[in-house]
């Protein structure tokens, strides 16, 4: 399996944005919520790149970001940075379930 390109992008995406927080504002709770989950995601785009993929931290970091962010989103109307992220999130999630879909357990299945 090929390198799992975007999902590097999107970890990377998610710690910068952190750091920006950090920057902007000065809020560690942004800095450390950014970094925690762009490490998170990193190490799930280590585990989708191998062979056989394993998909299930990657996108079940996207589902709980993608969801925190987008009800961040939903309360302030700002669209940065918690639109962004839950647009972003949401993509993610999508791509990661289209494309490794035969990778991903089926409940039930014995």
């Amino acid at each position: 399996m090929a390198t799992d390109l975007l999902g590097y992008a999107y970890a990377a995406t998610v710690a910068a944005g952190g750091v920006m927080g950090y920057a902007k504002a000065g809020s560690i709770p942004s800095l450390a919520a950014g970094l925690t989950f762009g490490v998170i995601l990193g190490v799930g785009a280590y585990y989708t790149s191998q062979s056989p993929p394993k998909p299930l931290l990657q996108l079940g970091t996207a589902a709980v970001l993608g969801g925190v962010m987008g009800m961040r989103f939903a309360r302030s109307g700002k669209l940065m940075p918690a639109g962004l992220i839950a647009g972003i999130s949401a993509a993610m999630l999508i791509r990661g379930l289209v494309v490794y879909q035969r990778y991903l357990p089926i409940v039930g299945k014995n």
